[in-house]
């Protein structure tokens, strides 16, 4: 006969608890309820406005790059050193476009400013003021197209074409003197990959 083995005690016995008192009940569901808000809630939140903010990123990136003329304000750092085109301080009237294929890029720049403006402006891409010749409009028709420019107004226009070796761009630039105060400036920069 094979001896019997002991048997394993059962579970302490457990104390009575008191019962839950109603205030106590509703503290914990509602520090519970809060929890699950701040673990879902706050994420979520932070998601949607995520996708709001990169929604509205991508708009203004799709106006930007999908305008077909001229933008009023001013072009990029960025574009401004790549096409040297140095917009003076004082300038107002600004607007500008770009176009890119793989054969060449251009960038059409007008603004209006003084005569000191004018001078800052051709200075820093390399001529001087007495290089305009007078009614040479630099500009062809195809820019004058792309960018809307007429130059049929009342004159004097004043153009000339600053040719530089690749990659340097090179600028055509028309300017209209009818106000020798305000001269507005027409510059179309273009530059081959």
């Amino acid at each position: 006969m094979m001896p019997s083995l002991p048997h394993q005690a059962g579970p302490p016995p457990r104390p009575d608890r008191p019962a839950e008192d109603p205030r106590h009940k509703a503290r914990r569901r509602a520090l519970t309820l809060l929890i699950i808000v701040l673990l879902i809630g706050v994420p979520a939140g932070y998601l949607v406005i995520s996708a709001n903010q990169s929604r509205d990123s991508g708009k203004d990136k799709e106006a930007k790059y999908s305008a077909t003329g001229l933008t009023a304000g001013w072009p990029s750092k960025v574009q401004r050193r790549l096409y040297q085109v140095a917009v003076p301080h004082p300038a107002d009237d600004i607007a500008y476009y770009e176009t890119n294929n793989w054969k060449t890029s251009r960038l059409y720049v007008q603004f209006r400013t003084n005569p000191a403006g004018l001078d800052s402006f051709l200075e820093a891409m390399g001529v001087r003021r007495e290089q305009l010749r007078k009614d040479e409009l630099t500009i062809g028709e195809r820019d004058r197209e792309v960018s809307g420019w007429t130059f049929g107004g009342p004159g004097p226009w004043w153009g000339l074409t600053h040719e530089q070796k690749n990659p340097a761009p090179t600028q055509d630039v028309v300017v209209n003197l009818s106000d020798p105060r305000r001269p507005m400036v027409f510059v179309v920069s273009r530059t081959v990959p």
